[in-house]
Parts: C-alpha cells; structure tokens; sequence
C-alpha cells in the first residue's frame, strides 16, 4: 500500500511472525511486495507464483548460537545437536548442509529442526535446541541477554551471506514500474546511508525498534554495531553467481525440485549505481507503521 507526496512515495509495512503466512499474502496479492526467504522465492517462482527478486535485503546478518556455557565449540561440535533453522526454505538451511560438507560430516549429522525465528532465543534458553541458526535480531537476542554466545557469524563462513530477499508481485512491475523502482531505490538509499557512518546506524536502530520491530534499541544498536559488519546494507544487487550457488545447493539436497534459471526469478533492472544516488534522509521514501 502507498500513498504519495512532494518528498516521494510513502511505503506501507506489515510484520509478519512466520515464513507461511507471508508466502499466503503474496500468493493473494494482499502486499505487492515481501522480504522472504532466497530459496524460498525460488519454489515460489517454480511453483508458478508471479514473483520476482528485485534486491536484497541485506548481506549476512546471520550467525549460528549456541549457549553462553555450552561445550560447543566449532562447528565438529554440533555432531548429535539440534540446532533451529528458520526454515527449510531458508538459506541457513543451506549453509547448515555446506558446513556439515565441509567438516566431512553426513547430512544427517546434525538434527535441524524447523523454529519459527523468534522462536530461537527462548528455545536455547529453555534447553529445547542446542543451538539455533538465524537473522538478526534474533541472533543477538540471546547473547544481549546472556545466555547466548556466538559460534559463528555467517559473515567469516559465508562471506556476503544472502538471507532474505526483496520479491515483487509481477503484476504490479507489469502495472507501476515507477512504484517499484522508487522502493528498491528507497532501499538502497537507506543502505547507503546506513553503511556511511555509525551515527545513522544509532539513529536508525532508534526508528526501527518504535515503529517497525517493536524491541529494545538497545538490542537493534548492538545489531549494528558488534561487530559493525555484522550485518552489511550495501552491495545488494542480485548477482547471479550467488544465486546460482544457493539454487545449486537447494536442488543438491532437496529444497529444490529442479534447476531454475536466474532469469526466470530474478529481474535486476532495478538495479542502479550506488554512487549515483544521494542518501539524504529527508529525501528517502518511507516506511509506515506496521500492524
């Protein structure tokens, strides 16, 4: 939904709490456009849902748990664990099988189980899992409150890790190209800005806990900033060498049906240079206030 001004169009948000619900409202148009799983827009599309990914949402921004006095060490560790993934769909999923490829270990090494995201903290704190893998915040919600401690953040085993991304209703690319060009460049604008300097990402964590996440800033300011690449907000054109990755292992071990051609899912005509663009928040579309 959007409405519009002199300063640009304004983006109505909605918060949803499980990975169904949002593929349901997408699937029935009821949002034009979503922040979903990588692997899971790929079913979508094989599927026959009109979607396509027109930008990412950011890059890493994930990490792998365990408790703050868990034995656990390295990822040899998790042998025997139950670790939570978001989803099957999700590309933790895949990262949790190229690990175990990694360490040598069978695919059936480690129990993943599926955990709505935020889910995971009180999962590890009640002793449910062993360990969870996720998107921030959830990740940091357990070591901010510490019972938590970090094993890996996917930025130092995945570098430039793709979690979620930004698919839009083909329909409403068919219908208003100008709508969906001022969101993605809305987004890589407030990246831009993000990224530039550790200020905007205090002012932004500020923002984002009252009117989009409903959290502690605290714990958004943390996000940002502990480490400061923990989470990254520019560079998020989709790239088809990593998306031929992610495809490659989802079909390897079974998310996949099949091979699907990047052309097919992804439109990246959206895309423009950074450096082209200014970042003055005054000037940046705007989100409104979700459910």
């Amino acid at each position: 939904m959007t409405s519009h001004s002199d300063r640009g169009s304004f983006f109505r948000s909605a918060k949803f709490t499980d990975w169904p619900t949002v593929k349901e409202a997408l699937i029935a148009r009821e949002i034009g456009a979503a922040f979903i799983l990588a692997p899971m827009a790929m079913q979508l599309k094989a599927d026959g849902v009109p979607i396509k990914i027109v930008y990412l949402g950011h890059r890493d921004g994930t990490a792998i748990v365990v408790g703050s006095d868990s034995h656990i060490r390295d990822f040899a560790d998790l042998r025997g664990k139950t670790i939570a993934i978001p989803s099957r769909y999700a590309n933790q999923n895949l990262l949790m099988h190229k690990m175990m490829r990694q360490w040598n270990m069978p695919a059936d090494s480690i129990e993943l189980r599926e955990v709505p995201p935020p889910e995971h903290p009180s999962a590890l704190r009640s002793g449910s899992i062993d360990g969870y893998i996720v998107g921030e915040p959830f990740a940091a919600q357990s070591e901010v409150d510490g019972y938590g401690r970090v094993l890996y953040h996917t930025k130092d085993i995945w570098p430039d890790f793709i979690s979620c991304v930004l698919v839009v209703h083909e329909g409403l690319i068919a219908e208003d190209r100008e709508i969906v060009q001022e969101l993605v460049d809305g987004i890589a604008k407030s990246g831009k800005w993000l990224d530039a300097d550790m200020a905007h990402r205090m002012d932004a964590a500020e923002i984002a806990a009252e009117h989009f996440y409903f959290q502690d800033p605290e714990l958004l300011k943390f996000v940002l900033s502990k480490p400061v690449d923990r989470v990254k907000y520019t560079h998020l054109a989709p790239l088809k060498a990593d998306f031929d990755e992610i495809m490659e292992l989802a079909v390897d071990i079974g998310i996949l049906d099949g091979p699907i051609a990047f052309e097919e899912y992804v439109d990246d005509s959206f895309v423009r240079p950074l450096e082209s663009m200014d970042w003055n928040m005054d000037r940046l579309p705007r989100g409104g206030e979700g459910p």
